[in-house]
Formats: structure tokens, C-alpha cells, sequence
């Protein structure tokens, strides 16, 4: 009788054991058909990707900076030509 509920249990664990890798795979391929469905749906609202936008963001801050920079430049060369400029 030990023998016959010791098989019983050893089946009933193995079958659990498969049922829980089973789920895990499921879960696994759930998850991957999400995550592709949401990127489609994000592509077709065409919304930037994170890298696309910190790369943006980079250019942008680069071309404030020299924007301000030709500025300074700008207001420097003014000044200098004031002063060459005879005044009436």
C-alpha cells in the first residue's frame, strides 16, 4: 500500500511539475504576443521610440548651445562694428 501511494505521489508531483513548466510557457508566449501587439499598435500611432527621442533631445540641447554661442558671437561683432562706425 506504501509502494502504490508512494507511485501516486511521484506521478501526482511529475504531473505538476510538467503543468508548472507548461503555464510557465504559456506565460511565456502570452507575454511576447503583448509586447508585440503593443509595439504595432505604437507604431501605428507612429510614437517615438525612447532611443529615437533621447537622441532628439541631444541634438537639440547640442543646437541650443550653439545657438547661443553665434549669438554671443553676433552682439560681439555688432559692438565691435558700433564702435568702428563714426557717429554724426
Amino acid at each position: 500500500m506504501k509502494d502504490n501511494s508512494s507511485k501516486i505521489f511521484n506521478k501526482l508531483a511529475e504531473v505538476m511539475s510538467e503543468t508548472a513548466g507548461l503555464a510557465n510557457g504559456v506565460k511565456k508566449e502570452v507575454e511576447i504576443i503583448a509586447k508585440s501587439q503593443v509595439e504595432r499598435i505604437l507604431n501605428d500611432f507612429e510614437v517615438v521610440q525612447r532611443d529615437e527621442f533621447d537622441v532628439m533631445k541631444e541634438m537639440l540641447v547640442n543646437s541650443s548651445d550653439t545657438i547661443n554661442k553665434l549669438e554671443k558671437k553676433i552682439k560681439s561683432l555688432e559692438n565691435q562694428i558700433k564702435k568702428l562706425k563714426p557717429t554724426k
